[in-house]
C-alpha cells in the first residue's frame, strides 16, 4: 500500500515538472494515503504513525473541491460467501445512495449494484463537489443502460448542468455479432466490462436543464484503433470540432441508450405478481431455483450428487454443533460467519446456512429430493431439489411439486441480461441462470393448499396426496383471444402456444428489443386469424422440438475414426471429456468437432449455428457442457458420461445429443424464418 502511495507521489511531480519547466524541485503536498469514501465518515486510523499524512487528510476535508479525476475501482460485491469479503460497508455513503438513486430509480428492481465501488464514487464525487466543479471518471460503463441504474441516470439529470460521455465498449460478457461488435477492451484482458470516459459538470449559474452529450467509438474495433481515436480526439473539445457528439434526451423511464418503444404499453404483459387479478395472461410465473451451491446441489451423476450432500451435510452440521456448544458454554461469539470454518472443499456457506446455524437447525438427506432439472438449455442434470439445501425455490413448487407431476413451462431470460431475449419450452425444472436470471411461465399451477398439507414435499412421492392442478392462463387472457378471433375456437393450450410462437418472431424481438431488456414481454393480438394461426401452429411446433429434443432423430453428419476401429467398450469409445473446433479465430473449423481421441464429427450444417438461446448458438451449450468439469472452489467434479451411463443407459448420448441439437437448431430456425410479418394494431 505504501509503495503505491509513494509511486503515485512520484508519478504526480515527474508529470507536473515535465510540463512546467522548473528547475528547482516541488514536492507534491497533497497526496494523502486514505480510504476517500471514508474520509468524512470515520477517524484516522493513520494519525499515530504518519502524521503529515493526517495533516494533509485534514486540510483536504476543509478544502472547497472543484475537480474531481479518477479510474474508479469496479467491484459489486464477492461472489461467494466461503470468500468473506464483502466490500467495505460506508453508512453515510450509502445511505446517500440509497436515498438518491434508489429512491429515484423503479421499486421492482433489485438494488444491489447500485453499492457498486465505481457507483458510489459517483455519488460521493457529486456530493464533494457541491454546486459547482467538474469530476471525470473512466468507469464500467454499465451505469449507461442497466436497469438498476435508472435513478442514477435521473440523478444525474437533475444534479448536473452537463454531461459528456464518450463510450468505449468492449463488453466481453455479451455474446453472438454484439460480442464482435464489442470487440477489445481498452484495458486489455484488465477487465471484461464495457468502459466510458464519462465528464460530469456543475455549473450553478446555468440557466438549462441538463445536456447530456454522447459519443459511441464505434463497431468492431479492436484496442489499438480505440486508443487511436482517444489520441485523435484528446478532449471534449476535440469531440464536439469533428461534430461527434450526439444530445440525448431522457425517457420517462430514466433511459438514455436503447429507449423504448411506448406502443408496447397498450399489450397485455404475460404475467405480474403485484396485480395477478389484473390484466396478465399467466397467473403466476416463477424464477428458476437458487442453490447459491451449485457445485454441491447439481450434478450430472445421481450417485456422486448423493454422496456430494452428504458429506457437506454432515460437514454442516458438525459446525452448527460446535456452535451451539459455544453458545451453551457461554463463549463470547461475534457472528456466525466469523466462527465456522469457511474450507470452500467442505462447504459453501451462505446466508441462509449462516441463519440456521444461529437457530441450532440441523439439516437431514434424503435421496427422494433428487430430481431431473435443465440445468444449462439442452442439458440435464440432477438437482437436489430441497428447501434446506438450496437457498430459494422460489414459485417453483407450485409448477414442478415433484418430478411426477407434469408440467410445460415457458422460460426466458430475465431483464437486464447481456445475453439478449430468448425464450425456451422445457418440461422440468430449471436454475435461476438455465436462461440467463431466467423467469418462468407454466402451462399448470398445482395446488397449494394441498402442498401445505405435505410439509416434506419431496419424500415418499407415493404417500403424497392427490394435488388439484389448474390452468395458469388467465380467465382474461382467453376472453381476449376469443374476442380478437371470434371464428375460431380458442383454446388455453392454443394461446400458450401463440405466446411462443410470437415470442420466437424475429420482427417482434427487434421491434421491442429496448423494451424486451428492460421489462417483462407484453403480447400483442395480431392482426389477422390467418397469422394468428400461423404463430399458434409454429409455437406447438417448436415447443415439441425444444421438449423433446431428445428423441428427434440426430443429423447426418461424417463420423471420421481417422481408418482407426473404435475400442470395443463403449464407455471408452464415446467417453467425452471435452469437445472441440480444430484451429483458432478466424480459422476456426465450426463444420467440423473433435469429439474425442477416437471421433471426428464432420460436415456440420453452417446454419446450424444460428439458433441461439441465452447468448449461445444451442449446439455451443451442449459443446460446453458434455464434458468432465471440475470445480475450482470445491474440486467437485461433474462428469457427463456419468449422466449418459447412470440416466440415460447409453454411453453414446453425448454424441447423439449433439447431432439431435443439431436438428433442433436447424428446424428451429426454419420454423422461424417462415413465421409471418408482425402485424398489430
Amino acid at each position: 500500500m505504501l509503495l503505491a502511495y509513494y509511486i503515485a507521489a512520484i508519478n504526480i511531480e515527474t508529470v507536473f515538472h515535465a510540463i512546467a519547466d522548473r528547475d528547482d524541485y516541488l514536492p507534491f503536498e497533497g497526496i494523502c494515503l486514505t480510504d476517500s469514501f471514508a474520509l468524512h465518515e470515520s477517524d484516522d486510523l493513520l494519525s499515530d504513525y504518519m502524521k503529515d499524512n493526517s495533516d494533509r487528510r485534514e486540510r483536504q476535508k476543509k478544502t472547497d473541491i472543484r475537480v474531481i479525476v479518477g479510474n474508479p475501482p469496479y467491484s459489486v460485491g464477492q461472489r461467494s460467501a466461503n470468500d468473506n469479503a464483502q466490500n467495505v460497508a460506508y453508512a453515510g455513503l450509502d445511505e446517500r445512495v440509497r436515498a438518491t438513486y434508489g429512491v429515484r430509480g423503479d421499486k421492482n428492481t433489485k438494488k444491489k449494484a447500485l453499492y457498486d465501488s465505481y457507483i458510489r464514487a459517483i455519488r460521493w464525487g457529486s456530493d464533494r463537489l457541491g454546486d459547482a466543479g467538474v469530476m471525470a471518471y473512466v468507469t464500467n460503463a454499465g451505469w449507461l443502460d442497466g436497469i438498476a441504474m435508472d435513478g442514477l441516470r435521473k440523478c444525474l439529470s437533475t444534479e448536473f448542468t452537463r454531461v459528456y460521455v464518450f463510450h468505449l465498449r468492449g463488453n466481453a460478457y455479451t455474446a453472438g455479432e454484439r460480442r464482435r461488435k464489442e470487440k477489445d477492451n481498452v484495458f486489455g484482458v484488465g477487465t471484461r466490462t464495457p468502459v466510458a470516459i464519462a465528464v460530469f459538470v456543475k455549473d450553478s449559474q446555468a440557466s438549462e436543464q441538463c445536456r447530456i452529450l454522447f459519443h459511441d467509438i464505434g463497431d468492431y474495433l479492436d484496442r489499438k484503433e480505440k486508443l487511436d481515436i482517444i489520441n485523435r480526439f484528446r478532449s471534449v473539445r476535440g469531440i464536439k470540432k469533428s461534430g461527434a457528439w450526439t444530445r440525448i434526451t431522457p425517457d420517462e423511464h430514466g433511459d438514455w441508450l436503447d429507449q423504448r418503444d411506448t406502443s408496447f404499453d397498450a399489450f397485455p404483459v404475460l404475467g405480474d405478481k403485484k396485480h395477478a387479478s389484473g390484466k396478465v395472461l399467466f397467473e403466476n410465473c416463477s424464477r428458476g431455483i437458487v442453490t447459491s451451491r451449485d457445485a454441491w446441489c447439481v450434478n450430472t451423476s445421481r450417485k456422486a450428487l448423493i454422496e456430494n450432500i452428504e458429506s457437506t451435510v454432515a460437514f454442516y452440521n458438525a459446525e452448527m454443533e460446535r456452535w451451539a456448544r459455544a453458545v451453551e458454554a457461554g463463549k463470547t461469539l461475534s457472528d456466525v460467519k466469523s466462527f465456522v470454518n469457511l474450507d470452500p472443499k467442505r462447504i459453501s456457506w451462505g446466508d441462509d446456512f449462516y441463519r440456521r446455524v444461529k437457530k441450532e437447525e440441523s439439516l437431514r438427506v434424503d435421496n427422494a429430493y433428487v430430481v431431473p432439472c435443465l440445468y444449462r438449455p439442452f442439458t440435464k442434470q440432477n438437482l437436489y431439489y430441497s428447501p434446506q439445501l438450496n437457498w430459494s425455490l422460489y414459485q417453483m413448487p407450485q409448477i414442478f411439486p415433484h418430478a411426477g407431476h407434469p408440467n410445460r413451462m415457458i422460460a426466458m431470460t430475465g431483464t437486464g441480461g447481456r445475453s439478449g431475449f430468448s425464450v425456451l419450452m422445457m418440461d422440468s425444472l430449471a436454475e435461476y441462470q438455465t436462461l440467463a436470471n431466467g423467469l418462468s411461465f407454466p402451462f399448470w399451477l398445482y395446488d397449494e393448499a394441498a402442498l401445505d398439507a405435505q410439509p416434506d414435499m419431496l419424500s415418499g412421492v407415493e404417500n403424497q396426496p392427490i394435488v388439484q392442478r389448474r390452468d395458469a392462463i388467465t380467465e382474461y387472457a382467453q376472453s381476449l383471444f376469443s374476442q380478437a378471433y371470434p371464428t375460431d375456437t380458442i383454446s388455453r393450450q392454443d394461446i400458450f402456444h401463440y405466446i411462443y410462437g410470437l415470442l420466437h418472431s424475429e420482427d417482434y424481438r427487434q421491434r421491442f428489443r429496448a423494451n424486451l431488456s428492460k421489462e417483462l414481454p407484453r403480447i400483442p393480438c395480431v392482426k389477422s386469424v390467418e397469422d394468428y394461426r400461423a404463430f399458434r401452429d409454429a409455437g406447438q411446433r417448436l415447443g415439441e422440438l425444444h421438449v423433446g429434443y431428445e428423441s428427434v432423430e440426430p443429423w447426418p453428419v461424417t463420423i471420421d475414426a481417422g481408418n482407426k476401429e473404435l475400442p470395443t467398450d463403449p464407455e471408452v469409445a464415446y467417453r467425452v471429456t471435452k469437445m472441440r473446433h480444430p484451429g483458432t479465430g478466424k480459422n476456426k473449423d465450426r463444420s467440423t468437432v473433435i469429439y474425442n481421441p477416437y471421433i471426428t464429427i464432420r460436415d456440420i450444417p453452417d446454419g446450424a449455428y444460428d439458433y441461439f438461446v441465452s447468448g449461445k448458438p444451442a449446439l455451443q451449450w451442449v459443446m460446453e457442457r458434455q464434458c468432465v468439469k471440475t470445480d475450482k472452489a470445491s474440486g467437485i467434479v461433474s462428469d457427463a458420461n456419468r449422466y449418459a451411463i447412470e440416466t440415460v443407459g447409453d454411453p453414446r448420448y453425448p454424441l447423439d445429443l449433439f447431432l439431435r441439437v443439431i436438428t433442433v437448431s436447424l428446424e428451429t430456425v426454419k420454423i422461424v424464418r417462415a413465421l409471418p410479418e408482425l402485424s398489430i394494431e
